[in-house]
């Protein structure tokens, strides 16, 4: 089971892909993950990559996909994976297709977890990260005990810059404009599922795994 997940920032993508993985015994593929591991472990394409994000480049799509193809191709991928933050363009699915059908294989689903704008820049709000040892709360959905206290670790809380409204604003329009194509390349694909991300988290949940059987 291949997966990839869609959805604005903040829709709650990352957090399915990670119960998703979890089970269906199948990895939570990230691409922040996978370049950052790259890097670390100084493989050759991590020595690319750095090359371009030293010079505060993007990394080329064809680069990103060879990185992502070096990742799917390891034993624990053998039954499938969830893709989560790629592709973000259709030039970036277009290349991660002609590869994977070069390989024979594809993707099974793209699920999109819809959440509309403003809901987006509620949610992001509220959100709420410890400076010191980097846990994350929200407000309304999980408060601290103490307000503007971390549980963890006693440091205070910083609403993040990027959690800002104005800043959550630039990346829905960047998302609209880069990556929402995408739902419309995989539904002419036939591939394309969507589910209700307003709802609790766990009826988010079920009817993912509704959809996947």
């Amino acid at each position: 089971m291949k997966l990839i997940m869609l959805g604005a920032p903040g829709a709650g993508k990352g957090t399915q892909a990670k119960m998703i993985a979890e089970k269906y015994s199948i990895p939570h593929v990230s691409t922040g993950d996978i370049f950052r591991a790259n890097i670390k472990n100084g493989t050759e394409l991590g020595i690319e990559a750095k090359k371009y994000m030293d010079q505060g480049q993007l990394v080329p799509d064809e680069l990103t996909v060879k990185i992502l193809l070096d990742r799917v191709a390891q034993e624990d991928c053998k039954n499938g994976y969830v893709l989560d933050g790629f592709p973000r363009t259709i030039p970036q699915a277009e290349v991660l297709d002609n590869a994977l059908t070069e390989l024979g294989d594809k993707v099974d689903f793209a699920i999109n977890v819809d959440v509309p704008d403003e809901n987006i820049i509620g949610r992001m709000g509220g959100r709420r990260a410890c400076v010191k040892c980097g846990a994350t709360y929200h407000v309304v959905y999980n408060a601290p005990k103490t307000e503007g206290v971390c549980d963890a670790c006693g440091d205070k809380l910083i609403l993040r810059a990027d959690d800002e409204p104005e800043t959550v604003k630039k990346r829905l329009n960047v998302y609209h404009e880069q990556t929402q194509p995408l739902i419309e390349y995989y539904g002419n694909k036939g591939i394309l599922k969507e589910v209700d991300g307003t709802v609790d988290m766990k009826d988010v949940f079920a009817a993912i795994c509704d959809i996947l059987g």
